[in-house]
């Protein structure tokens, strides 16, 4: 062969290139996942040309493939330059017009039973007029598949663009809640924590953005193709807020942001100026809660939104939302915080604080049981967690574990002790709605093959009361099903927990990473600890 012959190229997926040391065939990695030709059109490219004896695996290894590298599949062949088109007298290839259900586009294809030539344009055209086909028409894409008979896309229509939803646009950051201030000098004030983010009356809280309508479309065959508008939102109007218009929302009094997604409420803010004891009784409130001095033994402060103690907490309990003490947290065993959110304090001694979210101590924690869903931080002045316990899902950093007395103190990572808890509890009270549900279902299965006409009438009445209970039971069993989903998904997550320790950690110490267990027996300085690949607990570096 003195010249070399080459059949398709990139645009077509394939490329056939009959060289003078053999017959080479290149098979592209498909762009969107669909390939426009199949295993017989290439073998009927190979008989239309005299390839008559070739290696059919390495030919499917090559479409099996589509590597985009050349794979010989034959020795060389004869091929005169007459032979390089169809000769006149053949009759051409039938033309197939395929179209799929959307109608989004014309893929031409050849029947090669009656004939082997190739088509002209204008037969291309013709079968496109045809079929039906009169939009999207790409004559780029015909000229280049009219140079051999491997199938190829001529026409493509324009997909629909739907509209876009609608959505509430809200004016304020809940970011910048619980983050102290900032000084001009970068030094941080942890006596002014910023706690809240408020409002004034008549000030806009969100804006609605609404949906637009969408783009039609037109398939191949010119008929419009309708697009979906987006969808509306409604409006988050929550306790103490207000819609001005049909778009905006505004707040109704002063107070404080609460948004739980589907709802934007303002609650107001309980200030109590001086201790919370005697004078002042328990205190349980629904929003939001400022003491200007301590929460005294024995008394209690329960808030549905944040609470902040400028003052300390000596032997009492606290329930928020964001708890921030400001003083310390002590009482002789008989100090509990507990926090839906975040928990702040400047240090605790002899106290339980538990969190959803993460606990910030900024001094010491001191023979202190502590329990965090996601990180116990004491990075700040000592920075020290001595005696007691600790443990959070995700990681625990403080300067010093342990002290040089080898005080035991135990550490664990990997696992929120109040989800798993809520999990085991979750668990029992799902069991027994499900016995019981199946004890309904019986009882009434049984009931069922009786005539209630004949029973007396208080009788009947309970089973109509049976009946009706199984429905609400069997909702309740859902919503378990559906929690414990979830708790079981953020427990799975808890995989990679870490302890870092800037400073030195102890003998003594005690810790457990994702519940595998290590004693330290020595003294180790800036690292941190995690489980290794073999799901081992290994001090590496800080």
């Amino acid at each position: 062969m003195s010249d070399n012959l080459i059949l398709g190229g990139p645009q077509s997926g394939y490329k056939y290139e009959f060289r003078p040391d053999g017959v080479y065939l290149t098979v592209y990695p498909s762009v969107d996942g669909e390939r426009l030709f199949e295993l017989s059109d290439m073998r009927q490219i190979l008989r239309d040309h005299k390839v008559l004896d070739y290696d059919v695996g390495v030919l499917s290894a090559a479409m099996r493939e589509a590597n985009g590298r050349p794979q010989r599949i034959a020795d060389a062949v004869a091929i005169s330059s007459e032979e390089t088109s169809a000769p006149e007298e053949e009759a051409p290839a039938r033309i197939i017009v395929e179209l799929p259900r959307d109608k989004m586009k014309a893929t031409i294809r050849y029947d090669t039973r009656y004939g082997a030539g190739l088509p002209t344009k204008e037969m291309i055209m013709d079968a496109l007029n045809e079929a039906g086909v009169v939009f999207g028409i790409d004559e780029d894409e015909i000229e280049r598949g009219i140079t051999s008979l491997a199938p190829f896309v001529a026409a493509i229509g324009t997909p629909p663009i739907p509209g876009e939803n609608a959505y509430i646009d809200r004016k304020f950051s809940l970011g910048v809640a619980g983050k102290p201030v900032i000084d001009e000098y970068d030094k941080v004030d942890y006596k002014d924590l910023n706690l809240f983010v408020l409002v004034k009356e008549n000030q806009t809280l969100a804006i609605r953005v609404e949906q637009t309508a969408g783009t039609p479309g037109k398939n191949v065959l010119g008929q419009v193709i309708n697009a979906p508008s987006g969808r509306p939102v409604p409006m988050p109007a929550g306790k103490n807020t207000k819609v001005v218009g049909s778009h905006r929302l505004i707040a109704t009094i002063n107070g404080q942001i609460v948004d739980k997604g589907t709802t934007i409420s303002v609650d107001p803010r309980l200030q109590i100026k001086g201790n919370v004891g005697v004078e002042t009784g328990d205190i349980s409130f629904d929003g939001s809660v400022s003491i200007s001095g301590d929460v005294t033994a024995g008394f209690s402060v329960k808030a549905t939104g944040d609470i902040e103690i400028k003052g300390s907490v000596n032997a009492a309990y606290v329930e928020g939302r964001n708890v921030y003490i400001r003083g310390g947290v002590t009482g002789s065993d008989r100090a509990k915080v507990n926090a839906s959110a975040d928990l702040h304090a400047a240090f605790a001694e002899n106290a339980f604080l538990q969190a959803q979210g993460s606990i910030y101590i900024y001094d010491i924690a001191l023979h202190c049981r502590l329990q965090a869903g996601n990180s116990i931080i004491l990075s700040e002045r000592h920075g020290q967690i001595t005696g007691g316990s600790a443990a959070a899902g995700n990681l625990i950093e403080a300067k010093i574990i342990g002290n040089p007395s080898f005080v035991v103190t135990k550490v664990a990572v990997g696992i929120d002790p109040a989800l798993h808890q809520q999990y085991v509890e979750l668990k029992a009270d799902y069991k027994k709605d499900r016995a019981r549900l199946k004890h309904i279902t019986q009882t009434l299965n049984t009931l069922s093959k009786i005539d209630i006409n004949k029973l007396p009438p208080e009788r009947v009445k309970n089973i109509n009361a049976l009946t009706r209970s199984q429905f609400p039971l069997a909702g309740q069993i859902k919503r378990c099903e559906q929690r414990l989903l979830e708790i079981e998904e953020q427990l799975s997550q808890m995989k990679n927990g870490k302890i870092h320790v800037s400073d030195t950690i102890y003998p003594g110490s005690r810790l457990s990473v994702n519940s595998t267990l290590k004693s330290i027996q020595t003294e180790y300085k800036r690292c941190t600890i995690s489980l290794n690949d073999a799901g081992e607990v290994e001090v590496g570096t800080y």
